[in-house]
């Protein structure tokens, strides 16, 4: 075979004895630090007063009526983080795998009980990263960021069509404001990074600033590595009548990936030694990413204007190679298939919007906005043999073509938006947004022989023209200076259409949009002079023709899943026990099933998996986090990490066990320098974090222990 052919219920389920034990315990913790913090005093979180992800309009974060989440840049050095897994491993209810088919740099984030790549939005800087494919997420940077924001459920007239239960916000420092420093760091295994951030001299009123980083890494699967250049010029100048600010970015990583390991039975498969690498010899991962940023914003007599304007350019080589199905051991018979490719992306975002105050207690957006992307990729597919154990792996160029496939896709995004938000007393916050969207798209694909004779091809278009939108309120119930308790509910409508990974097949079929409506409902609060932040909220979401893995005929593909139900509880808090000692605590409760799914059999009978549970979705998270960051002398952070038990297939009949996670860091500051070692995954779990797409039933591990040793001169 070759691998063209991969083609409301309020009332939650009572959590296990263990994890409620947990709960009480981190509520019994809680009260104590509380406690703590009225004695001991110290100074409130400093985190931006404005959420920027949830309108178009400036909202204070107090009132945003959905769970949001801000970890600061300062927070990220605090915890001596590089990488989303780390950054957002306080964040209630996200679960970070990281690794995954787009290669060790990549990631699988998981919101709401739901890790499919597509599901959430990638927002870099306020431009959707990826555009109107997957999110970029191989190439994000986290080099100089100022604060990464976290919304839950999607945001249909923010955004679009683009997200089902989450924005992940990445917002560097602005032009002339960034952190002037040189680091550099080496350490285990095979680690040494090194990253130059400096403000330019001023050209007039032109605010300038430059990020110059890379890395190289490797990692405890054999023979996998990954070496990254990165560089982010940004600009920002003052207008007589507003200011421009521009950004150009440029990414280039040469990834050696690693494999997944197969399941067999009721889990991964003894006959796949942990760690084996069964790609081809001359696996590769390769891209490089460019992209440029203009926002202009231009005061009228009828509020600001604002436009957006990005393209970015992306082009990808590949060599991989998967186990199939029952694989043969003896490492003559063949067993795997294989591919090169070339992929070519081109992405464009036109973003324009008037903000105006009609009222003393009215504030509106009025936009429209286009997201285009045109995807190409041509892919050279074969079959080998090699063993279980990586021994004996081919040079693909040594290996006959047994076809070649093609694929080109173009998908618009378009949409007339409008929001409104309105105060009308000192309690109440209320919003509403709708958004006229127009989605089109065509697709044609190709497979010929290993002669260049066409076997097969197809295309297909699809466009739909569809409202969406949300609405939401806030209601203060107490407030004293700068504490407060807000309740907040809202209600989401959205669709999208459905995800392409430009995988090495060639069929030119689309599948079904996915749509989803969804509620939340929770309170959010502060104490002790901000010093103490929480908030807590429950979800329901109701998906239809969501896009995942399925086995259809014996071979991996893509289908569109019928019904599923996502409901949950999610809960986060950091307490500044004083100025320099800060503890976190998170934990989400997730019940993500199937509600009508019926599916073939490779008999041809019917399946009907309603009541099943999504794969790798735990059921629950837990973290817990110290840090202690004094401006000048020893710096110290823990992180520890709990992920429920997670079924590997759709029947449930194959599950991995909880298990934790400790990161830690310790270090020491002065005027001109720091250094610090930092370590993750201290206990060496090698648990499944990752499903790969491409290869059946074959899941990516957790990368082991990992060390590094940095030092920073402060500029």
């Amino acid at each position: 075979m070759s691998p063209s052919h991969y083609s409301t219920q309020l009332r939650l389920a009572p959590a296990p004895a263990g994890h409620r034990r947990f709960a009480l315990a981190a509520v019994g913790l809680l009260a104590l630090v509380t406690t703590s913090v009225t004695r001991a005093g110290g100074d409130p979180v400093d985190l931006p007063k404005y959420f920027a992800t949830a309108t178009k309009l400036p909202t204070e974060t107090a009132v945003v009526p959905g769970m949001a989440s801000t970890v600061s840049g300062q927070d990220l050095l605090d915890r001596g983080v590089r990488d989303l897994r780390g950054a957002l491993a306080l964040v209630g209810g996200l679960d970070v795998g990281p690794g995954g088919d787009s290669g060790p740099a990549g990631s699988a984030p998981g919101l709401w009980g739901l890790r499919e790549v597509d599901a959430f939005l990638l927002v870099v800087d306020g431009v959707p990263s990826g555009g109107a494919f997957n999110p970029a997420l191989a190439s994000l940077d986290l080099t100089n960021v100022e604060r990464i924001e976290v919304l839950r459920g999607a945001a249909p007239v923010t955004f679009g069509a683009t997200s089902f239960v989450g924005v992940i916000h990445v917002i560097h420092r602005a032009a002339g404001q960034a952190a002037a420093s040189l680091t550099v760091g080496g350490g285990t295994p095979g680690t040494a990074t090194a990253a130059w951030t400096l403000n330019l001299p001023a050209a007039g009123n032109l605010a300038q600033s430059l990020t110059l980083n890379g890395e190289r890494r490797s990692f405890s699967q054999d023979d996998s590595d990954l070496a990254r250049l990165h560089a982010l010029y940004r600009g920002a100048a003052t207008l007589p009548a507003g200011s421009l600010r521009v950004d150009l970015e440029f990414t280039s990583l040469r990834q050696s990936p690693y494999s997944p390991h197969p399941r067999e039975g009721g889990g991964l498969t003894a006959r796949f030694p942990l760690d084996a690498n069964v790609n081809p010899s001359d696996a590769r991962q390769d891209l490089n990413r460019g992209q440029l940023n203009a926002v202009l914003d231009h005061n009228t007599s009828f509020g600001q204007w604002t436009t957006t304007v990005s393209l970015a350019r992306t082009t990808q080589q590949n060599t991989r190679g998967f186990l199939r199905e029952d694989f043969a051991s003896d490492g003559t018979t063949v067993n795997a298939d294989g591919y090169r490719q070339k992929v070519g992306l081109t992405d464009l975002y036109v973003n324009s919007f008037l903000s105006l105050a009609p009222g003393p207690t009215l504030n509106a957006a009025l936009g429209a906005d286009l997201l285009s992307g045109r995807g190409r990729q041509t892919s050279q597919n074969f079959e080998y043999a090699v063993f279980p154990d990586g021994r004996h792996r081919p040079d693909s160029r040594s290996l006959r073509t047994d076809e070649f496939t093609a694929l080109d896709d173009t998908r618009n995004f378009a949409g007339l938006y409008s929001e409104l938000q309105w105060t009308p007393g000192d309690r109440w916050h209320l919003v509403g947004g709708l958004r006229l969207n127009h989605t089109a798209e065509k697709r044609a694909g190709s497979v010929r022989d290993d002669t260049g004779a066409l076997i097969d091809s197809g295309d297909d278009r699809l466009t739909q023209t569809r409202l969406a939108g949300s609405v939401g309120a806030t209601f203060t119930l107490w407030k004293n200076g700068a504490d407060y308790v807000n309740a907040f509910s809202d209600y989401r409508d959205t669709y999208k259409p459905a995800a392409l990974d430009f995988g090495p097949e060639g069929e030119g079929d689309i599948l079904k949009p996915e749509t989803a409506r969804s509620w939340q409902t929770g309170v959010r609060g502060s104490a002790n002079a901000g010093r103490l932040t929480w908030e807590a909220s429950y979800f329901n979401l109701r998906f239809e023709n969501l896009v995942i893995r399925e086995n259809i005929g014996g071979l991996p593909a893509r289908a569109n899943a019928g019904r599923e139900h996502f409901k949950g509880f999610e809960f986060e808090s950091s307490y500044a026990l004083s100025g320099d000692l800060r503890v976190s605590a998170a934990y989400a409760y997730h019940d993500a099933r199937f509600t009508d799914y019926a599916r073939l059999r490779p008999d041809n009978s019917v399946q009907q998996l309603a009541g099943k549970r999504l794969e790798l979705s735990p059921q629950t998270l837990a973290a817990l986090g110290l840090v202690y960051a004094p401006a000048l002398g020893p710096v110290a952070s823990l992180t520890w990490n709990r992920t429920g038990r997670q079924f590997l297939n759709k029947t449930n009949t194959s599950a991995s066990p909880a298990y934790a996670t400790v990161d830690a860091g310790l270090g020491y500051r002065t005027k001109r320098w720091s250094a610090r070692l930092d370590g993750t995954n201290l206990g060496d779990r090698r648990d499944p974090a990752a499903e790969s797409e491409i290869g059946d039933a074959q899941f990516y591990r957790l990368p082991g222990r990992a060390l590094l040793l940095s030092v920073t001169m402060h500029l």
